[in-house]
């Protein structure tokens, strides 16, 4: 017979008066008891690792809120192609009036609980005004029509960049860099506003759907398209031109790890000047790298030094050596 199946209601007691382990009489079953053990167990860890507990403060923002933030704003970025709804002329005004509240309350809610995390951290006490958190959240979608004018620079670089796109509606529904560049747009414009955590975790949360990892705080021109795209790392203080192209695998990083105070201001990622290529597997590190315009860079590239402008970088052709077994 299988055992029953003990819900929280069925183990007799409440979260508010939680009995220890050693409690409980012998005649208390042994599920009980088990269960009692690991809660002490676990509120032990409580006091023990405290550096990852965050039980006295604020609510922190949940990721399910960020995703479900980042689907709304992206479907008013790309109207009629993500998500269920049917949008057009007809209902479109609705569509955009309740996406945009929507959108608007979670913004509000989201950055009070982050910024208001930041300063408790500091040791300050004061509350983020409303008046705040709302500047914050109707700035992003003021600027909703200049993200999408980049975007729709994206999306045609996509098309034009690779032969095997058929259509915009293709490239915007399916290929992971084109969602990649979209969340980092909206959340670097959050990024610039001094927007605490909430840039981070939509990058984040699209890093893990994409595999492409790119840091609110790389400054990005038009244009851009990222080719296939998992493996891609691109740093806080990466600056990408216009009209730049790279492909799976490429790492746009910093020299060394250095987190102290004086690090954190100081450029330390590459610059990619307008209309350069990367190709796959390529690592370009360090702040004071710049990649001349017009530049094409090989692929699997190390390169830690600047390169002028409309250069060819690439590896001498390696050695293969070919076995052959006999049966």
């Amino acid at each position: 017979m299988r055992p029953k199946a003990i819900g929280f209601s069925e183990v007799g007691f409440g979260a508010d008066d939680l009995p220890r382990a050693t409690s409980y009489s012998a005649e208390v079953p042994d599920i009980k008891r088990q269960l009692a053990t690991a809660i002490d167990g676990i509120l032990g860890s409580y006091q023990e690792h405290g550096n990852i507990n965050h039980l006295d403060g604020s609510n922190l923002p949940s990721r399910a809120e960020i995703g479900q933030l980042l689907d709304d704003l992206l479907s008013l970025i790309f109207p009629g192609y993500l998500g269920a709804e049917e949008v057009d002329e007809l209902s479109s005004r609705y569509f955009v009036g309740e996406r945009c509240v929507r959108s608007l309350r979670s913004l509000e809610r989201v950055i009070a609980r982050a910024t208001n995390i930041q300063r408790e951290r500091r040791s300050c006490t004061a509350e983020i005004g409303a008046v705040e958190a709302h500047e914050h959240a109707i700035d992003l979608l003021a600027h909703i029509p200049e993200i999408r004018g980049l975007l729709a620079t994206d999306v045609r670089a996509a098309i034009d960049g690779d032969p095997a796109a058929c259509s915009r509606s293709e490239v915007i529904t399916a290929y992971p860099g084109i969602t990649a560049i979209a969340v980092h747009r909206i959340a670097h414009h959050l990024y610039r506003r001094g927007v605490p955590m909430i840039p981070r975790m939509m990058t984040e949360l699209v890093h893990g759907r994409t595999g492409i990892d790119i840091h609110p705080g790389a400054t990005i021109g038009e244009s851009f398209f990222i080719d296939h795209g998992t493996g891609v790392v691109i740093g806080e203080t990466t600056v990408i031109g216009a009209r730049v192209k790279l492909y799976q695998g490429v790492t746009l990083g910093a020299l060394s790890v250095d987190v102290s105070e004086r690090a954190r201001g100081r450029k330390r990622h590459p610059t990619l000047e307008d209309e350069v290529t990367v190709y796959a597997g390529t690592t370009i590190l360090g702040g004071e790298t710049v990649i001349g315009r017009g530049s094409v860079i090989g692929g699997n590239v190390w390169l830690t030094h600047s390169v002028a402008p409309r250069s060819t970088v690439m590896l001498d052709k390696p050695s293969l050596r070919i076995i052959t077994h006999d049966e």
